[in-house]
């Protein structure tokens, strides 16, 4: 990526360089990628072929030849810097790939801690929080109260949901370099101390306690007035989850 150094505030050089650790505080970062193409040889077969035989003759041989001829990517895994990746439905709004720069966006968010309280700073364990792959007991209970309960097989699943989960116990702070107090999470900041019984208790903290709305309260009236128009029966809620909308396929930096 080329920098623009600036000998004094307002003033750039000529001439965009390569420079030293003794200027790097003047540098002000480029917004945009070079234009200037670094495979000045890309497409000379195809303008042979096309000025060979017409240009009409040539777009009818692309698309008879190749896969997916007008991919405006060509086909590439990376796209290129200069090219403009629509984004909205009527094509007006484009993405260009790491643009704007990473240098040129605001810089990074660092988060605040209260080290008097023993806030750990380096904590940045995510199962202790991550309450939406939390296994729900009271839903594994109801499932089991419908099966058969004369079954021994059933009896079985009652008493070890009783019981809770036996494994991962823990060493209760005691490694093989001796006993350790380092940890004020009840085993959570460590593999080998963690445990069943902290665990749970961090997600009970970490539980929500909103009520979000779906992603399509906002266009409740869209969705009734689209299948009343076209005669369908209006479904519970809008649909189409699982299609990942045009935003999600852009490889870039910022969208």
């Amino acid at each position: 990526k080329s920098a623009t150094v600036r000998t004094r505030p307002g003033v750039p050089l000529a001439e965009p360089r390569a420079v030293t650790a003794a200027e790097a505080h003047k540098v002000q970062p480029s917004t945009e990628s070079t234009t200037e193409t670094m495979t000045p040889w890309d497409g000379w077969f195809s303008s042979f072929v096309k000025t060979r035989i017409g240009e009409g003759r040539y777009e009818q041989l692309r698309q008879l030849v190749l896969y997916r001829p007008d991919d405006i990517h060509n086909l590439d895994q990376m796209p290129k810097p200069m090219t403009k990746v629509p984004i909205s439905k009527d094509g007006k709004e484009t993405a260009m790939f790491r643009y704007p720069s990473p240098g040129s966006q605001a810089p990074v968010r660092m988060p605040q801690f209260n080290l008097d309280n023993n806030e750990d700073p380096y904590n940045n364990s995510y199962y202790t929080r991550d309450t939406g792959r939390r296994k729900d007991a009271g839903l594994a209970k109801l499932k089991v109260a419908l099966l058969p309960q004369d079954d021994p097989r059933v009896a079985e699943m009652v008493q070890q949901l009783e019981d809770g989960p036996s494994s991962s116990p823990g060493n209760k702070g005691k490694f093989a370099t001796g006993p350790s107090d380092f940890d004020t999470t009840g085993g959570l900041r460590a593999t080998m101390s963690t445990n069943n019984a902290a665990l749970e208790a961090s997600l009970d903290a970490n539980m929500p306690d909103h009520l979000p709305k779906p992603t399509w309260w906002t266009k409740q009236d869209e969705i009734v007035d689209w299948h009343e128009s076209r005669g369908l029966p209006v479904p519970i809620g809008g649909t189409g989850f699982g299609l990942v909308p045009k935003r999600g396929e852009l490889p870039v930096g910022k969208r």
